[in-house]
């Protein structure tokens, strides 16, 4: 639970960002070298919508365990760490990652890897955790269970 309210958080502040400084953000991903024009606004979109979607989620309903929201929360997080590696590998040197749009900056470096890593390590833990919670029975079973008659 504590996991989903810090996600959430971060997630729907890196969305407030990017949306805020919208107009900087298809060139921010440009910056990465392998989108631009109309694709770089369209994964823009893409993303924002997705860290609005798992962030708001995670926040209303940190006990949830839907896996909708743990797979747009990966989804969002194997773009942005593929974005970061491939820039990383080729040698790009970006001065904002653009994680908040124009707002806390970082040089895209071996931390932002890191980070990245760890949103996808989060990940795993998020699904592994949804796939072991039981699912809830449903309500024709739990009115069949409270039927039985008890013999002392």
């Amino acid at each position: 639970m504590v996991l989903r309210i810090v996600l959430g958080t971060v997630y729907t502040a890196m969305a407030v960002g990017q949306v805020v400084s919208f107009g900087h953000m298809p060139g921010t991903l440009a910056a990465y070298g392998l989108v631009d024009g109309a694709a770089a606004a369209a994964l823009a979109v893409a993303l924002i919508a997705g860290e609005l979607v798992c962030g708001i989620w995670f926040l209303a309903r940190p006990r949830s365990k839907a896996l909708a929201p743990v797979w747009v929360y990966t989804g969002v997080s194997v773009v942005w760490t593929v974005l970061a590696v491939q820039a990383f590998a080729r040698g790009l040197a970006l001065d904002n990652c653009g994680c908040f749009g124009i707002y806390l900056t970082q040089r895209l470096s071996w931390f932002v890897l890191l980070q990245d890593a760890l949103t996808l390590l989060y990940a795993g833990i998020l699904i592994r955790s949804a796939r072991r919670s039981p699912a809830p029975l449903p309500s024709d079973e739990r009115e069949e269970g409270s039927r039985e008659v008890r013999i002392p």
